[in-house]
């Protein structure tokens, strides 16, 4: 069973919702997730917010997280699945945010990812570093695969 059908199962055993926003995976994670069929039983919103603006005005990132920390942090991805919980009610809401190269960005070289999974009262934040040189499009698909794999931990222990 791949990830996102066992995911998919999850979610619906247990009657959850989840929502995504994403900036480096670029609807990635999203369209894996709905590549299952019967996924509008749970999935409730995605969002790609890849510009700091739209984290801001979208999402409700603070001004002073992007100055302070940049896009690229533990830090905004918090803020970002936090304010995604709090615009959509989704049970479950996941956040990436990140450099996909060939450059860096805030500093980070390229093949840093932050994401966020909070839901059930809890909230499971983390890093993932990736070789720089990775093509973009594989770093994408690595990006959005390990946050799968994450979603079917956070989901089996909570």
């Amino acid at each position: 069973m791949k990830k996102e059908e066992k995911i998919g199962q999850l979610l619906n055993e247990r009657h959850l919702t989840i929502a995504t926003t994403e900036s480096c995976t670029g609807g990635l994670l999203s369209s894996k997730l709905t590549d299952v069929s019967g996924s509008s039983n749970y999935v409730k919103l995605n969002f790609v917010t890849y510009c700091n603006e739209a984290k801001h005005n979208i999402l409700g990132v603070s001004n002073q997280t992007l100055r302070k920390f940049g896009a690229v942090s533990q830090e905004c991805s918090i803020e970002m699945a936090q304010g995604l919980q709090n615009i959509t009610q989704a049970d479950i809401c996941v956040s990436t945010t990140g450099t996909a190269g060939p450059s860096g960005a805030d500093g980070k070289p390229a093949g840093v990812m932050f994401s966020t999974i909070c839901g059930l009262g809890k909230q499971l934040s983390f890093e993932i570093n990736l070789p720089s040189d990775t093509p973009r499009i594989k770093m994408k698909e690595q990006f959005a695969n390990k946050v799968l794999d994450n979603l079917v931990k956070f989901l089996k222990k909570n």
